[in-house]
């Protein structure tokens, strides 16, 4: 999730561009660069790091005084982050520079193409096709519109992609699929950004950009028409927000924008997953198939909101290769003595890829002959490089401390490891995959799904507000999910929380249950007939006993009803997938309790992002 400005006006185009990228450096940050056209000329200027990098460069050294120019802050995707593989990218010729946010899945396939006719690339990304195609179109004759147009129809993936012509020096042309682009309509001048914080200081009027649309702008005059030429009609809004809301794009907290990119970030972590014959594919997957078949034992490493996904990776796994498992606490692994060896495989997940346990438990354990996949989100990070092998998860940076989006994307690498070892085993015939991988690709919706009963479920929040206490209960890959539902309550509200499996109840923590205490339960498939039926039998238990019972149930389960005081209903899927959708509204219940709590949610007491020390 990149951040991208353009620019067309009297203004001077780097000042603009610049205090663009500013307001939109959370959507990335490993590099960012400015282009501005300037007498026939373009003028580049980049650099790895934070955005305060290039702004020392520039104060050093300022961009020509243009007045069209584009910008990017970077979340690396394709190649380390470095100044050679920032944002923007040119042609052969300098005559174009290009900005991109997103992947193209074919720029291979394009790449060797180009190599052939003898075009030198300068750095690792998928972008630097792009910017090399649309100058060819350029050179060709035609407008920068229209070579727009016919790149576009070569590439495949997600993507919005930016750029100037530095021998038409008053226009930006963009184009947008399935990444956000918007339009800022101003007085003599013209903007575009990721979002409308990019823009928002200049003007509140903007255009809303659809799918597989491109975009000119000039400092007069906007013109949209689709990947094929057709003229189309942008939808006008004003913006109601001011420059604060505006980045977190209308939401109070970051953290609640973040719940609702779960969507995307779900179908950003799948695209690119299967190859040309249909195989699953993996980001960097430099385990050989022989090292994968040898495996007898899997050991998944993680601390806090990972360790959970890990608890459902063990499931999935498990059922799908029929290969052992062990789930296990990054700080606790290595002062254990735990028995690894060359068929062992270490999966270390970790957002940030700077966990300190962790990275310490992935040392460990390859000096004991393990091997080591990384599951991450962050490009270039420690745990990823020390690795054998990584899945990135493609969230977008996440600026709430507590994870959302993060854990969801995590789930999805965890099961796309889990069919990759059963593709490369044979443990799963190829259409079961295929079938599995249509599930998962159907989640987005799903989860979209969920999203529009938030309403109900920030109600639901808001009578609870005096509660001290929450109990959770799930079972199979629901206890996860009652256990990371619990995590959240308490990292944001600050009151008691547990979760616990349900069968475990009547083992002792059926002593907590008194009158009118909120017990939240994550209820399975009624595909699971047996798991379905023991659920039901612990949610009688609690609410025999007083509890409130709240419970989280399929679309279509009306043997839930008689038991639920209160109930949330979830669309049906497979039950190794439901904590995709189950712990939605836990993340909605959990934001909305701590609002009403008056709590900085995005920033909660004690906590960091990313815990770089034992």
């Amino acid at each position: 999730m990149c951040g991208i400005v353009g620019y067309v006006g009297p203004q001077r185009a780097q000042d603009v561009v610049v205090d663009g990228l500013r307001r939109l450096e959370y959507r990335g940050y490993d590099s960012a660069g400015v282009a501005v056209v300037h007498d026939g000329v373009l003028a580049v200027a980049k650099r790895s790091g934070k955005l305060a990098n290039l702004e020392k460069v520039l104060a050093d050294k300022p961009l020509p005084p243009a007045t069209t120019g584009i910008g990017h802050t970077r979340w690396a995707t394709h190649g380390p982050p470095n100044d050679a593989n920032a944002h923007p990218h040119t042609g052969g010729a300098r005559r174009v520079a290009l900005v991109h946010n997103g992947i193209i899945e074919n720029y291979a396939e394009l790449r060797d193409r180009i190599e052939a006719d003898d075009h030198v690339f300068l750095s690792e990304t998928d972008t630097e096709i792009a910017a090399h195609l649309v100058e060819l179109q350029v050179q060709s004759g035609v407008d920068l519109q229209v070579a727009m147009q016919r790149v576009c129809q070569q590439l495949d993936g997600a993507f919005t992609l930016v750029a100037v012509d530095a021998e038409d020096p008053g226009r930006v042309v963009a184009a947008r699929r399935n990444s956000p682009l918007v339009v800022g309509l101003g007085e003599g001048e013209n903007f575009l950004g990721s979002d409308v914080a990019a823009f928002i200081e200049h003007t509140r009027e903007a255009l809303e950009l659809g799918q597989d649309q491109i975009v000119t702008i000039t400092a007069d005059e906007v013109t949209v028409t689709d990947f094929w030429g057709s003229p189309v009609e942008p939808t006008r809004f004003h913006v109601d927000w001011d420059l604060s809301a505006a980045e977190k794009d209308g939401h109070d907290w970051f953290m609640r924008k973040e719940i609702f990119e779960q969507p995307r970030a779900v179908a950003d972590s799948l695209i690119g997953r299967r190859g040309v014959n249909g195989l699953l594919q993996l980001d960097e997957m430099r385990l050989a198939d022989e090292e994968i078949r040898d495996l007898d034992k899997i050991i998944v490493i993680a601390c806090g909101t990972s360790f959970y996904a890990g608890m459902v990776a063990k499931y999935a796994i498990e059922h799908w290769t029929r290969t052992p498992v062990e789930v296990e606490l990054a700080s606790e692994f290595r002062y254990r003595d735990p028995i690894v060896d060359n068929t062992t495989l270490v999966v270390a997940i970790s957002q940030s890829g700077e966990t300190a346990d962790t990275l310490q438990a992935i040392r460990h354990a390859k000096s004991q002959g393990a091997k080591v996949l990384a599951i991450c989100n962050t490009n270039g990070s420690s745990i990823p490089r020390e690795s054998d092998a990584v899945i990135y998860t493609h969230a977008g940076p996440e600026i709430g401390v507590a994870s959302t989006k993060g854990f969801l994307t995590q789930l999805v690498a965890c099961y796309l490891l889990a069919l990759y070892v059963a593709q490369v085993k044979g443990t799963r015939y190829g259409d079961e995959i295929d079938e599995i991988m249509g599930q998962l690709e159907a989640m987005p919706d799903h989860i979209d799904t969920v999203l529009t009963r938030a309403d109900s479920i920030y109600e639901l929040a808001r009578a609870h507000v005096a509660t001290r206490s929450v109990l959770f209960l799930g079972r199979h890959a629901g206890y996860p999910v009652a256990l990371e539902g619990a995590l959240k309550l308490k990292e944001l509200a600050y009151i008691h929380a547990e979760g616990f499996a349900a069968g475990e109840l009547k083992h002792g923590p059926i002593a907590l249950i008194e009158e009118g205490l909120p017990v939240l339960c994550v209820v399975p498939p009624r595909g699971r007939d047996q798991l379905h039926a023991k659920m039901l039998g612990g949610i009688q238990e609690v609410r025999a006993r007083g509890a409130r019972t709240i419970c989280l149930a399929e679309e279509g389960d009306h043997t839930i009803e008689p038991y639920a005081d209160d109930l949330i209903r979830l669309p049906q899927v497979p039950v190794l997938l439901q904590p995709l959708v189950a712990i939605i509204p836990l993340q909605l219940f959990a934001c909305e309790l701590a609002t009403a709590l008056g709590h900085d949610v995005d920033q909660p007491r004690n906590l960091a992002k990313s815990v770089t020390v034992e």
